[in-house]
């Protein structure tokens, strides 16, 4: 892909007195230098203690290793931190107290002074707030099974198709809808790449089975594309890196197959609807496949980070500079 000759994109100002910056992240944002958003989620509510805080560290060593600039993003006592210092990040993964903030959270906590981790949509929203456009997760959310019957689909879906920016991630979770959730992506406005893949990653498996409309190759191209929605102009969509899990990292497809079946039948006979469902099967999955699943998902994590980390670096360095 050739990029276009659009000059570089100034970040959007930070809102002074709503957002919290770290020193590092202030000054990264500042001199224009590359940085990457992060959700906490994981943290609080994702892993176990005290694993939590070592894969919080490792996830931003990995993007300081990229070459940019670590942003993990929370709320405290009613106060959106964009980037953590150490007894920040050592209490999002150490209170029991928190709870998870999506975007629809952000104002009553807020109001009300509270705290809490941010999932998906709370995250990229405050980040395209504070001026980032790459974020790294593991999986979106997405449209649940049985959507007819439930309705029930992830925020982040359209929370992502009025939020300029870039999040790259391992598809959805295995336990969604991920054909239904590709589709809603089409109508709400979302780009999908696919990074050295022309299948929609399974986020604990390498592949979905369902394709993707684009394919790139290298960071280049993705900060390319990213150029070319500003130039374009009109909705202020994400653009979403699906980068698979390498197959040798992969959970077993048997296994997961296997698995996935049993804790949908699980849940059915347990009566689990609603926000309910989603913790209900990562736990059947962690649990009945010996802890697999979660190694699954950190590698994708892990992989997720350190290719943010080269998209922010080729997105700040600009269009000549960021020719690879």
């Amino acid at each position: 892909m050739t990029e276009p000759s659009a000059s570089p994109v100034t970040p959007a100002t930070p809102a002074p007195g709503v957002l919290r910056f770290s020193a590092e992240v202030a000054d990264a944002l500042a001199a224009g230098a590359p940085v990457v958003a992060l959700e906490s989620t994981i943290i609080a509510h994702g892993l176990p203690r005290p694993r939590n805080l070592r894969v919080a560290r490792e996830l931003e060593d990995l993007v300081r290793a990229g070459g940019a600039v670590p942003a993990t993003v929370a709320v405290l006592d009613g106060q959106p931190h964009i980037g953590l210092d150490k007894d920040g990040l050592e209490r999002i993964a150490e209170d029991d107290s928190l709870r998870k903030f999506g975007f629809r959270e952000l104002a009553p906590a807020l109001a009300t002074g509270a705290s809490g981790a941010t999932t998906v949509s709370g995250t990229a929203f405050l980040a395209a707030r504070a001026g980032i456009r790459v974020f790294a997760t593991g999986g979106l959310g997405g449209v649940h099974r049985d959507w007819a019957a439930s309705q029930d689909e992830s925020a982040d879906l359209a929370l992502l198709a009025r939020t300029r920016i870039t999040v790259v991630c391992a598809g959805v979770k295995s336990i969604l809808d991920v054909p239904a959730t590709l589709e809603r992506l089409e109508t709400l406005g979302v780009a999908v790449l696919g990074y050295r893949t022309a299948q929609f990653p399974g986020f604990y498996l390498t592949g979905s089975g369902q394709p993707v409309g684009w394919t790139v190759q290298d960071p280049a191209e993705i900060a390319a594309v990213m150029r070319a929605q500003d130039a374009l102009g009109g909705i202020r969509s994400a653009l979403v890196v699906a980068n698979p899990v390498p197959a040798r990292e992969q959970l077993d497809p048997a296994l997961h197959d296997r698995v996935l079946a049993e804790a949908l039948a699980a849940a059915d006979r347990a009566g689990v609807r609603g926000q309910a469902i989603t913790p209900f099967l990562l736990a059947h999955l962690t649990e009945h496949t010996a802890g697999a699943s979660l190694e699954a998902n950190l590698a994708a994590v892990r992989g997720n980070v350190r290719l943010a980390a080269e998209i922010a670096g080729r997105w700040a360095a600009g269009p000549q500079r960021g020719r690879g």
